[in-house]
């Protein structure tokens, strides 16, 4: 029986640009390492795999190396798909169970928002002088969230200039490293890169989970909501976001890509 693989460039409102993600809507459940084995075969910063259940649908996240916590560009994705495949009609509300618990999305138009768990930004100074050193630059602020550490830079300037130490980050206990530094004179708010080499991925594209702590700091930092941050990866992409307590909504476009046919599925 053979598998359609979806591809989709989240957060971005035309091909090639935001971040890739392969969807695949599953006819029953398959085991962990068998969708480990496809999302290496992708090679994609992460691969979605979707199974109907009586109410929404379970998903799971995969880089070509591990099984992520949580995974925003690939829901978005993932959202995207089924409306346009039309497993949802276009005012049906997107129910995930993953294992960051249930996450919901809606159609707004040309943009999907994801409701999401807030991943605040906690002080630490354990790992400050290491991440420094691996990025080559000084920190304004530092701490850690529930998945990643947290660095915030001076300027825009000092965020796209970094050329990271990526074989000692990837040695280094954390999923990931959020870089950002607020910006002016611009149509986006602040500025973000997302480093990820212990789980497979130097730079990410556009890490929407990452914005789960970026869209209530900035928050805080700025005192005003509904936000716009831009990630500049060399893809680039937006992504709006607006805080409600403990949820952030996080706001993107998507567009597919292509589409194929895995003809052996063992």
């Amino acid at each position: 029986m053979s598998l359609t693989i979806t591809q989709v460039d989240a957060f971005a409102d035309k091909p090639f640009a935001g971040n890739p993600a392969a969807v695949c809507i599953l006819e029953h459940p398959r085991d962990g390492a068998w969708m480990q084995l496809l999302a290496r075969e992708m090679n994609l910063s992460e691969t979605a795999f979707l199974v109907k259940q009586e109410q929404g649908y379970g998903l799971r996240w995969f880089t070509p190396a591990v099984e992520v916590d949580l995974c925003g560009h690939a829901t978005l994705a993932s959202a995207h798909v089924l409306w346009e495949q039309g497993q949802l009609k276009p005012g049906e509300l997107a129910c995930f169970h993953t294992r960051s618990g249930m996450l919901t999305a809606r159609k707004d138009g040309a943009w999907i928002e994801m409701d999401f768990p807030a991943t605040p930004v906690e002080p630490d100074s354990v790992s400050r002088e290491e991440v420094e050193s691996v990025l080559g630059t000084k920190a304004i602020s530092f701490g850690r969230t529930r998945f990643d550490h947290f660095v915030e830079l001076e300027s825009e300037e000092a965020v796209r200039a970094l050329r990271p130490d990526f074989t000692r980050m990837g040695r280094m206990q954390m999923r990931g490293l959020i870089v950002t530094s607020v910006v002016s004179g611009t149509n986006y708010d602040y500025v973000s890169r997302f480093f990820a080499p212990g789980a497979g991925i130097d730079e990410d594209p556009v890490t929407g989970s990452a914005y789960c702590c970026l869209g209530p700091f900035w928050k805080e930092r700025l005192g005003r909501d509904n936000l716009i941050g831009y990630q500049a990866s060399p893809r680039g992409g937006f992504v709006r976001t607006r805080c409600a307590g403990d949820r952030v909504f996080i706001s993107g476009q998507a567009v597919t890509v292509m589409r194929g046919e895995m003809v052996s599925t063992i």
